[in-house]
């Protein structure tokens, strides 16, 4: 998905983003795809986990949770009489990013063959990969995939499945996703995964009636012989395989010592096109946007860089940072997904707070209020500040709010107003410090990146409400409200 440019090429890698597509699994299995899961078969449990964990491969999706430690717990608190599943977090929504989408499409038979190995090392007889009802390319791509696999006699009928999830970004947050695997709209839990998992299988009478205050009721993992999950994303399990098959030296042979390997990054934004490419850790922001995105456009120059809505913002000074781990978080920021959305001195920084914290506002699911009313006040302060930007009580209010945005939060979005908001408003000033008006920028998922480099938005976000309908007129409820019958939670109100 970049330009085959020698520039390019010096600086692209293709572990787990092939150069082109793999049409087949015959092509996959020629490339010496299906090894890892031979060898694997050969392998204890424990023997895997020690791999995964001496091989440093930390998740892809945005936290960068140490991948063998994860595999380990969920082992550790596997249930007595029920079993464990594997989840592939293939709920792809963060602003900026198109990297798992890239893998499926190219290279989904190393997803699949990564989950599998992963179900080996924790003990789980299934797997569940989680993708997006609007992929509909993805999903026809990993369907014939597995259908492959099983008719090749790779893996049984049955093991692995798909499941096809709503469009809200909560549903990539790993705890609401099983929420929607469940049959239940994805608000986050309390309970993370290795202590409670998918729980369609053995729901009882007793769970509609937990007077839990969760958005979904919870048994324990460890008390009550509920099973775990194991929820790992996309990118995460297709280096599963080269790591089994080549080894941890292998695999840390690129890339740095605490982020080893490289990682599949999106460049979008005002660059001179929008690209996905797998680069070593420890590549210069810089590097990536410059081999992958084309630099930007003659003329114009740097004025921040948004790590999805998730990290705080990097300044032009700052473009050499490494994209690491260690490196963004040095510098303030964060990795996240990698999706690096580019901002030039044409754009409007108070624009970009205002299009993150609508995207923000909008996406939060209500059950913490202080997340969904704070968020909406932010959102309408900066859209305001847009019209008269320089308003220093309009700063003022907006901040206040980012102050209490994230009191009693369950999960992560509400922190990430503070972050990202707060990180753009550092660089704006304290009465605004852009003269013009203009309309807020659209922060939303992207929908396609074109082999040309065109990268299509989803513009239908303009439209969507606080309530996640996309009526003319928005209902006053929150999400949690008008689709669930919520108990009462003190502490969340």
């Amino acid at each position: 998905m970049t330009d085959s440019n020698p520039a390019a090429e010096a600086v692209l890698h293709h572990r787990v983003l092939p150069a082109e597509p793999f049409e087949t699994f015959a092509d996959y299995v020629a490339a010496g795809g299906g090894a890892g899961l031979r060898r694997a078969e050969e392998m204890s449990s424990t023997e895997l986990i020690e791999l995964v964990t001496s091989a440093g491969l930390r998740g892809r999706g945005g936290g960068g949770f140490p991948t063998g430690v994860k595999w380990r717990t969920v082992a550790g608190f596997a249930s007595e009489s029920l079993p464990t599943t594997v989840v592939v977090n293939g709920a792809e929504g963060e602003p900026g990013t198109f990297k798992d989408r890239a893998i499926v499409r190219a290279n989904p038979y190393a997803v699949v063959e990564g989950a599998v190995i992963a179900a080996r090392a924790v003990g789980a007889p299934t797997v569940v990969i989680a993708l997006k009802e609007s992929f509909t390319e993805e999903l026809e791509r990993m369907n014939a995939a597995i259908a492959e696999i099983v008719a090749a006699g790779a893996v049984d009928e049955g093991v692995v499945s798909v499941f096809a999830g709503p469009r809200e970004y909560l549903y990539g947050e790993e705890t609401a996703l099983l929420e929607s695997i469940d049959g239940r709209p994805p608000f986050p839990r309390i309970a993370p995964p290795w202590r409670r998992g998918v729980t369609e299988l053995v729901a009882t009478a007793d769970d509609a009636t937990s007077e839990s205050g969760l958005a979904a009721p919870v048994e324990m993992a460890g008390s009550t012989d509920a099973p775990p999950t194991l929820v790992n994303n996309v990118e995460t399990l297709a280096n599963v395989p080269g790591i089994v098959v080549h080894g941890a030296d292998w695999f840390r042979s690129i890339g740095t010592d605490e982020s080893p390997g490289t990682f599949v990054c999106t460049v979008s934004g005002s660059t001179k096109r929008a690209g996905v490419g797998e680069v070593a850790m420890g590549t210069s922001v810089q590097t990536a946007i410059d081999a992958i995105g084309g630099g930007v456009p003659d003329g114009r120059t740097i004025s921040a860089v948004l790590f999805g809505v998730a990290n705080a913002v990097l300044t032009p000074t700052q473009l050499e940072t490494p994209m690491s781990y260690e490196g963004m978080k040095a510098a303030g920021s964060g990795l996240g997904s990698a999706g690096a959305i580019v901002l030039t001195d044409d754009n409007t920084l108070t624009a970009a707070a205002a299009g993150v914290a609508r995207f923000l506002a909008i996406e939060s699911c209500g059950q913490c209020t202080p997340c969904k009313q704070d968020g909406l006040a932010i959102s309408g302060g900066l859209r305001d500040l847009c019209s008269l930007p320089a308003d220093a009580q309009l700063i003022t209010t907006v901040q206040d709010h980012l102050a209490t945005v994230a009191d009693g939060a369950r999960c992560a979005l509400a922190g990430q107003q503070q972050t990202v908001v707060g990180s753009i408003l550092a660089l704006i000033g304290p009465t605004g410090s852009e003269a013009e008006s203009i309309a807020p920028l659209l922060i939303a998922e992207l929908i396609d990146i074109d082999r040309d480099g065109t990268a299509s938005y989803d513009e239908a976000f303009a439209g969507k409400q606080p309530d996640w309908t996309y009526d003319e007129v928005d209902s006053g409820q929150s999400p949690v409200d008008r689709l669930t019958d919520r108990r009462a939670d003190p502490e969340q109100q």
